[in-house]
C-alpha cells in the first residue's frame, strides 16, 4: 500500500527502506488547544512489545530521517516516528503558530491521544531540543531520553546558519534549491556517498507540502529553540547521548557539555560518522538505543 498522505514524487524512491517507510505512513487528526480545528498529523508506527520508542526528527526534515533506523528498532520495540508541527507532512493549518511552544503542545497531545504511556524519547539534532523541552515540561511522558547530535546547547534553529538574511520568501527559496540541500546533505555525512539520489528525494519530499515556506519562516522568526543549558540539571530521566565523532553541522564540543550538564547521563561516540548517526550508522545507533532501553 502506498501512502496517500505524501506528494506523488514519493513514487520515485529507490531504496527499500525508503519505500517501506512511505508505505507505512499514517495520519491522525490530533485535537489540541492550539486551534479549534484538529491537526492532521503524519506518523509511522510498528511493533507491539517493550516500552514505546518515539522518534523526533531534525530541522526542516521529516520522519523519512528514520527510514534506516525505524525498522531496526521496531523489530524489538513498539516504535513511533512523528512529523513535528510545521514540519514533514503534518498539515500546516493556516494561522496556526509554529514555534517551540506550539511544537511541544502538539507533540504532547499526539502522545496523549495515541500512545499515552511513558516512552523512550529519541531526538536528533533539533529534535533533541524538542525532546529536552518535552522531558522538562511533561516528565510523565518520558521514561528515558536519547539525544543524538542534539541541538539545545545554544539558541536558534539548529540549521539556521543555512538560511540567508533577510528572512522570508527568498530565504526559503534559497533553502529549497537542490544544490544547496545537497551541499547540506554532504556536510551532514562523514561518508559523502550517503548523499545519494534517494537521500536527496527523502530530504526534499516535504517541500512539496502546502505552506512549507510560511511555516519555516514562522518557526525561524519565533527564534527557534533557546539554550537549555540552565535547565538541563532539572532532567530526571536516564539520558543517553549519542554523537558522531565527525559532526560538521553542530561540531563535537556540545556532546561533552551535555554529558556534564545532565546528571548521570552517558555519552557514546559513534565512529566514522557525521551529524546523522541514525542514517550513516543505523545498526550501531539502534544497538545502543535498544541496550539503553532494556
Amino acid at each position: 500500500m502506498m501512502s496517500k498522505y505524501l506528494p506523488p514524487e514519493f513514487k520515485n524512491l529507490i531504496e527499500p527502506t525508503s519505500i517501506a517507510l512511505a508505505a507505512s505512513v499514517e495520519r491522525a487528526d490530533i485535537a489540541t488547544p492550539l486551534s479549534e480545528q484538529s491537526i492532521p498529523t503524519t506518523f509511522v508506527r510498528k511493533g507491539a512489545s517493550g516500552v514505546p520508542i518515539l522518534l523526533l526528527h531534525g530541522f526542516d526534515s521529516s520522519l523519512f530521517e528514520f527510514r534506516r533506523l525505524f525498522p531496526l528498532l521496531s523489530e524489538n520495540h513498539e516504535t513511533w516516528a512523528v512529523d513535528l508541527l510545521g514540519f514533514g507532512f503534518t498539515e500546516r493549518l493556516e494561522n496556526l503558530p509554529i514555534s517551540p511552544t506550539a511544537i511541544k503542545t502538539h507533540l504532547y497531545y499526539f502522545w496523549k491521544s495515541l500512545i499515552n504511556r511513558p516512552v523512550i524519547l529519541v531526538g536528533v539534532s533539533m529534535g533533541g531540543a524538542a525532546a529536552i523541552d518535552i522531558a522538562l515540561t511533561y516528565p510523565e511522558m518520558v521514561q528515558k531520553l536519547v539525544l543524538v547530535d542534539s541541538a539545545g546547547m545554544t539558541s536558534g534553529p539548529a540549521m539556521g546558519k543555512f538560511l540567508i538574511s533577510p528572512l522570508g520568501y527568498l530565504a526559503t527559496e534559497f533553502l529549497r534549491n537542490p544544490k544547496v540541500r545537497q551541499n547540506i546533505s554532504k556536510t551532514a555525512y562523514f561518508d559523502e556517498t550517503f548523499a545519494s539520489e534517494d537521500a536527496a528525494l527523502c530530504a526534499a519530499l516535504h517541500l512539496k507540502m502546502p505552506r512549507w515556506n510560511q511555516a519555516l519562516i514562522a518557526f525561524t522568526k519565533s527564534g527557534g529553540y533557546r539554550s537549555f543549558i540552565d535547565k538541563l540539571h532539572h532532567l530526571t530521566q536516564p539520558t543517553l547521548i549519542l554523537w558522531g565523532e565527525n559532526d560538521r553541522i553542530l561540531g563535537i564540543k556540545d556532546a561533552a557539555k551535555f554529558e556534564t550538564a545532565i546528571s548521570g547521563s552517558k555519552l557514546i561516540w559513534i565512529k566514522n560518522c557525521g551529524h546523522v548517526p541514525h542514517l550513516e550508522q543505523p545498526e550501531i545507533t539502534a544497538r545502543h538505543i535498544l541496550e539503553f532501553g532494556i
